[in-house]
């Protein structure tokens, strides 16, 4: 069964189920009292919001011009510089987990000098707080 439908026709009907996912989601967060439910709202409102993207998608490109930015969105690289571990002399071909190793390691012993300057027979507790806040 074959049935003609116009392109104005076509846009209420995204509308609509867009609308109609936006205001189900809404209810479903408002009334949940689990966080799961909470998440199926939350997926709700993500496709209602895809569907309102998809929608106005044509609108965007004609006012904005999009295809003249989009495909230099895909060029977009991430050069990563060379961390503390290059740095320190470490190995550069050790991994990933060297490098969070180190890290670990390194926060562990900033807590540590942390915790030793709270202690309270060290005497600095006090004072090295108060020439902060002077």
């Amino acid at each position: 069964m074959d049935v003609s439908i116009s392109g104005r026709d076509l846009r209420c009907l995204q509308l609509a189920c867009a609308a109609l996912g936006l205001l189900a989601g809404s209810i479903i967060i408002g009334v949940s009292v689990s966080s799961a439910a909470a998440a199926v709202g939350g997926i709700f409102i993500g496709a209602a919001g895809l569907g309102l993207l998809i929608l106005v998608y044509p609108f965007l490109n004609s006012r904005f011009n999009l295809d003249r930015f989009l495909p230099s969105l895909g060029n977009l690289r991430i050069h990563p510089q060379p961390g503390s571990s290059a740095e320190e002399g470490a190995p550069s071909g050790g991994g990933k987990s060297e490098g969070i190793r180190s890290h670990v390691s390194n926060s562990l012993s900033t807590v540590t000098r942390t915790l030793e300057k709270l202690k309270p027979g060290s005497g600095n507790a006090g004072g090295s707080r108060g020439a902060e806040e002077g």
